[in-house]
Protein backbone atom coordinates (compact mmCIF):
# COMPACT_ATOMS: atom_id res chain seq x y z
CA UNK A 1 0.00 0.00 0.00
CA UNK A 2 2.66 2.36 0.80
CA UNK A 3 4.82 1.43 -2.16
CA UNK A 4 1.77 2.24 -4.31
CA UNK A 5 1.35 5.75 -3.05
CA UNK A 6 4.64 6.30 -3.20
CA UNK A 7 4.54 5.09 -7.15
CA UNK A 8 2.03 7.57 -7.79
CA UNK A 9 3.74 10.62 -5.63
CA UNK A 10 6.66 10.25 -8.11
CA UNK A 11 4.68 9.94 -11.47
CA UNK A 12 3.97 12.85 -13.55
CA UNK A 13 0.77 14.78 -12.87
CA UNK A 14 -2.29 14.41 -15.65
CA UNK A 15 -1.93 16.42 -18.75
CA UNK A 16 -4.74 18.82 -18.63
CA UNK A 17 -6.80 18.86 -21.43
CA UNK A 18 -6.24 21.55 -23.86
CA UNK A 19 -9.10 24.41 -24.22
CA UNK A 20 -11.32 23.92 -27.44
CA UNK A 21 -10.79 26.40 -29.95
CA UNK A 22 -13.01 29.11 -30.50
CA UNK A 23 -13.07 28.52 -34.32
CA UNK A 24 -11.42 26.50 -37.24
CA UNK A 25 -10.01 26.99 -40.23
CA UNK A 26 -11.00 25.66 -43.24
CA UNK A 27 -10.18 25.98 -46.74
CA UNK A 28 -11.48 25.79 -50.07
CA UNK A 29 -9.19 26.09 -53.46
CA UNK A 30 -7.10 28.91 -52.61
CA UNK A 31 -9.16 30.54 -50.25
CA UNK A 32 -9.38 30.07 -46.38
CA UNK A 33 -12.53 30.61 -43.98
CA UNK A 34 -12.87 30.94 -40.18
CA UNK A 35 -15.33 28.52 -38.88
CA UNK A 36 -16.76 29.92 -35.34
CA UNK A 37 -17.46 26.88 -32.74
CA UNK A 38 -20.39 27.16 -30.79
CA UNK A 39 -21.23 23.88 -28.56
CA UNK A 40 -24.90 23.82 -27.59
CA UNK A 41 -26.55 21.48 -24.64
CA UNK A 42 -29.69 21.50 -27.34
CA UNK A 43 -28.07 20.83 -30.29
CA UNK A 44 -28.75 17.10 -31.61
CA UNK A 45 -26.50 17.09 -35.00
CA UNK A 46 -23.71 19.26 -36.31
CA UNK A 47 -24.60 22.32 -38.02
CA UNK A 48 -23.58 25.16 -40.84
CA UNK A 49 -24.75 28.51 -40.85
CA UNK A 50 -23.45 31.56 -42.77
CA UNK A 51 -24.86 34.93 -41.52
CA UNK A 52 -26.61 36.51 -43.79
CA UNK A 53 -25.62 39.93 -42.25
CA UNK A 54 -21.86 39.59 -40.72
CA UNK A 55 -20.97 36.65 -42.98
CA UNK A 56 -19.86 34.73 -39.87
CA UNK A 57 -19.98 31.07 -40.64
CA UNK A 58 -20.60 29.17 -37.46
CA UNK A 59 -20.78 25.58 -36.70
CA UNK A 60 -23.17 24.09 -34.15
CA UNK A 61 -21.74 21.43 -32.37
CA UNK A 62 -23.75 18.58 -29.77
CA UNK A 63 -22.21 18.74 -26.79
CA UNK A 64 -20.73 15.29 -26.55
CA UNK A 65 -19.33 15.33 -30.18
CA UNK A 66 -15.94 15.24 -30.65
CA UNK A 67 -13.92 18.01 -31.54
CA UNK A 68 -12.54 15.83 -34.65
CA UNK A 69 -15.69 15.03 -35.78
CA UNK A 70 -16.27 18.72 -36.06
CA UNK A 71 -13.47 19.04 -37.54
CA UNK A 72 -13.78 16.62 -40.68
CA UNK A 73 -17.45 17.70 -40.90
CA UNK A 74 -16.04 21.61 -41.17
CA UNK A 75 -13.51 20.27 -43.76
CA UNK A 76 -16.25 18.20 -45.77
CA UNK A 77 -18.43 21.42 -46.59
CA UNK A 78 -15.76 23.59 -47.23
CA UNK A 79 -17.15 23.95 -50.60
CA UNK A 80 -20.75 24.42 -49.30
CA UNK A 81 -19.21 27.87 -47.25
CA UNK A 82 -17.20 29.22 -49.96
CA UNK A 83 -20.44 28.91 -52.16
CA UNK A 84 -22.64 30.94 -49.69
CA UNK A 85 -20.20 33.25 -48.68
CA UNK A 86 -19.57 34.27 -52.48
CA UNK A 87 -23.86 34.94 -52.56
CA UNK A 88 -23.46 37.44 -49.61
CA UNK A 89 -24.14 40.43 -50.81
CA UNK A 90 -21.16 42.99 -50.59
CA UNK A 91 -20.34 45.74 -48.05
CA UNK A 92 -21.03 49.29 -49.41
CA UNK A 93 -18.69 52.18 -47.86
CA UNK A 94 -20.50 55.87 -47.09
CA UNK A 95 -18.43 57.36 -50.26
CA UNK A 96 -18.82 60.53 -52.40
CA UNK A 97 -21.08 59.30 -55.50
CA UNK A 98 -22.46 56.15 -53.81
CA UNK A 99 -26.34 55.28 -53.38
CA UNK A 100 -27.64 54.53 -49.84
CA UNK A 101 -31.60 53.91 -49.34
CA UNK A 102 -32.77 56.71 -46.66
CA UNK A 103 -36.46 55.41 -45.43
CA UNK A 104 -35.95 52.99 -48.50
CA UNK A 105 -35.72 55.91 -50.75
CA UNK A 106 -32.30 56.04 -52.85
CA UNK A 107 -29.86 58.80 -51.76
CA UNK A 108 -26.57 60.27 -53.18
CA UNK A 109 -23.98 60.95 -51.33
CA UNK A 110 -22.61 64.20 -51.87
CA UNK A 111 -19.08 65.40 -50.99
CA UNK A 112 -19.91 69.42 -51.40
CA UNK A 113 -16.59 70.34 -49.35
CA UNK A 114 -16.44 73.82 -48.63
CA UNK A 115 -16.20 74.53 -44.89
CA UNK A 116 -17.03 72.07 -41.87
CA UNK A 117 -20.68 71.84 -41.27
CA UNK A 118 -22.74 68.80 -40.29
CA UNK A 119 -24.40 66.42 -43.03
CA UNK A 120 -28.13 67.47 -44.26
CA UNK A 121 -30.69 65.85 -46.59
CA UNK A 122 -31.22 67.61 -50.40
CA UNK A 123 -31.13 66.94 -53.81
CA UNK A 124 -27.78 67.16 -55.98
CA UNK A 125 -27.27 69.09 -58.76
CA UNK A 126 -29.84 67.36 -60.92
CA UNK A 127 -32.86 67.00 -58.47
CA UNK A 128 -31.96 63.52 -57.37
CA UNK A 129 -32.34 63.04 -53.11
CA UNK A 130 -29.00 63.42 -52.10
CA UNK A 131 -27.18 63.27 -48.33
CA UNK A 132 -24.97 66.53 -48.64
CA UNK A 133 -21.83 66.56 -46.93
CA UNK A 134 -19.24 69.70 -46.35
CA UNK A 135 -16.38 69.48 -45.06
CA UNK A 136 -13.25 67.28 -45.16
CA UNK A 137 -13.63 64.11 -48.00
CA UNK A 138 -12.20 61.59 -45.47
CA UNK A 139 -14.61 62.41 -42.39
CA UNK A 140 -17.51 61.93 -45.16
CA UNK A 141 -18.08 57.78 -43.95
CA UNK A 142 -18.40 59.94 -40.04
CA UNK A 143 -21.05 62.34 -40.77
CA UNK A 144 -22.91 60.50 -43.62
CA UNK A 145 -23.25 57.93 -40.51
CA UNK A 146 -23.98 60.50 -37.89
CA UNK A 147 -27.05 62.00 -39.90
CA UNK A 148 -28.44 58.54 -40.12
CA UNK A 149 -28.38 57.64 -36.85
CA UNK A 150 -29.97 61.34 -35.99
CA UNK A 151 -32.73 60.29 -38.57
CA UNK A 152 -33.26 56.90 -37.05
CA UNK A 153 -33.40 58.19 -33.65
CA UNK A 154 -35.95 61.34 -34.37
CA UNK A 155 -38.65 58.68 -36.48
CA UNK A 156 -38.03 55.88 -33.65
CA UNK A 157 -39.14 58.45 -30.54
CA UNK A 158 -41.59 59.73 -32.60
CA UNK A 159 -43.22 56.43 -33.87
CA UNK A 160 -42.97 54.99 -29.83
CA UNK A 161 -44.21 58.56 -28.66
CA UNK A 162 -47.17 57.96 -31.00
CA UNK A 163 -47.89 54.05 -29.67
CA UNK A 164 -47.13 54.67 -26.08
CA UNK A 165 -49.64 57.40 -26.11
CA UNK A 166 -52.24 54.51 -28.11
CA UNK A 167 -50.71 52.07 -25.05
CA UNK A 168 -51.52 54.43 -22.03
CA UNK A 169 -48.04 53.13 -21.32
CA UNK A 170 -44.53 55.01 -20.98
CA UNK A 171 -40.94 54.25 -22.40
CA UNK A 172 -38.77 54.68 -19.92
CA UNK A 173 -35.42 54.80 -22.38
CA UNK A 174 -34.73 54.31 -26.24
CA UNK A 175 -31.48 53.32 -26.92
CA UNK A 176 -29.95 52.93 -31.05
CA UNK A 177 -27.84 49.74 -31.28
CA UNK A 178 -26.14 48.00 -34.31
CA UNK A 179 -27.54 44.61 -33.00
CA UNK A 180 -27.18 41.72 -35.87
CA UNK A 181 -29.51 39.32 -34.13
CA UNK A 182 -32.52 41.15 -33.47
CA UNK A 183 -34.17 44.40 -34.61
CA UNK A 184 -35.24 45.62 -30.93
CA UNK A 185 -35.83 44.79 -27.83
CA UNK A 186 -37.82 45.42 -24.75
CA UNK A 187 -36.58 45.21 -20.92
CA UNK A 188 -38.71 44.24 -18.28
CA UNK A 189 -37.75 47.55 -17.14
CA UNK A 190 -39.69 49.45 -19.81
CA UNK A 191 -36.37 50.12 -21.88
CA UNK A 192 -36.12 49.83 -25.66
CA UNK A 193 -33.30 49.53 -27.76
CA UNK A 194 -33.50 49.54 -31.84
CA UNK A 195 -30.96 49.06 -34.54
CA UNK A 196 -30.25 52.40 -36.14
CA UNK A 197 -30.18 50.69 -39.52
CA UNK A 198 -34.07 50.49 -39.52
CA UNK A 199 -33.57 54.15 -41.17
CA UNK A 200 -32.66 52.23 -44.61
CA UNK A 201 -36.30 50.49 -44.57
CA UNK A 202 -39.39 51.82 -45.86
CA UNK A 203 -41.42 54.17 -42.94
CA UNK A 204 -43.71 51.63 -42.34
CA UNK A 205 -41.23 49.08 -41.21
CA UNK A 206 -39.85 51.15 -38.87
CA UNK A 207 -43.04 51.99 -37.38
CA UNK A 208 -44.01 48.28 -37.29
CA UNK A 209 -40.67 47.76 -35.30
CA UNK A 210 -42.03 50.42 -32.89
CA UNK A 211 -45.16 49.50 -32.82
CA UNK A 212 -43.81 45.76 -31.55
CA UNK A 213 -41.28 46.74 -29.16
CA UNK A 214 -44.05 49.02 -27.61
CA UNK A 215 -46.41 46.36 -27.28
CA UNK A 216 -44.09 44.43 -25.37
CA UNK A 217 -44.57 46.87 -22.44
CA UNK A 218 -48.06 45.24 -22.07
CA UNK A 219 -47.28 41.78 -23.18
CA UNK A 220 -43.65 40.74 -22.34
CA UNK A 221 -44.64 37.26 -24.43
CA UNK A 222 -45.47 36.67 -28.30
CA UNK A 223 -48.99 35.23 -27.18
CA UNK A 224 -52.04 35.41 -29.50
CA UNK A 225 -52.74 38.75 -26.77
CA UNK A 226 -49.67 40.56 -28.35
CA UNK A 227 -50.12 39.68 -31.73
CA UNK A 228 -53.41 41.56 -31.38
CA UNK A 229 -51.98 44.48 -29.50
CA UNK A 230 -49.17 44.63 -32.01
CA UNK A 231 -51.64 44.55 -34.79
CA UNK A 232 -53.83 47.25 -33.60
CA UNK A 233 -50.89 49.79 -33.12
CA UNK A 234 -49.47 48.62 -36.50
CA UNK A 235 -52.32 47.35 -39.12
CA UNK A 236 -49.35 46.82 -41.36
CA UNK A 237 -47.65 44.57 -39.27
CA UNK A 238 -47.64 41.02 -41.67
CA UNK A 239 -46.65 43.43 -44.62
CA UNK A 240 -43.81 44.86 -42.39
CA UNK A 241 -42.87 40.91 -41.59
CA UNK A 242 -42.72 39.94 -44.64
CA UNK A 243 -40.70 42.83 -46.34
CA UNK A 244 -38.11 41.95 -43.16
CA UNK A 245 -37.66 38.31 -44.31
CA UNK A 246 -36.85 39.20 -47.66
CA UNK A 247 -34.43 42.42 -47.56
CA UNK A 248 -33.76 42.79 -43.49
CA UNK A 249 -30.60 40.83 -44.00
CA UNK A 250 -29.23 43.98 -46.97
CA UNK A 251 -29.56 46.78 -44.13
CA UNK A 252 -26.44 45.17 -42.91
CA UNK A 253 -24.50 45.56 -45.75
CA UNK A 254 -24.32 49.94 -45.77
CA UNK A 255 -21.01 51.27 -44.12
CA UNK A 256 -18.21 49.15 -44.15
Amino acid sequence: MVLSLLRRSLAAPPARPQPEPAALRVAHETVSYDVVLKRSARARRLTLRVSSATGEVVLTIPARTALATAERFARDHAGWIAGRVARLPGRVAFEDGVEVPLRGVPHRIVATGGRRAPARIGQDSTGTPAILVSGDADLVAKRVAELLMREARADLAAAVARHTATLGIPAKRLTLRDTRSRWGSCSARGHLSFSWRLIFAPPFVLDYLAAHEVAHLKEMNHSARFWRLTERLCPRTEEAEAWLARHGAGLHRWGA
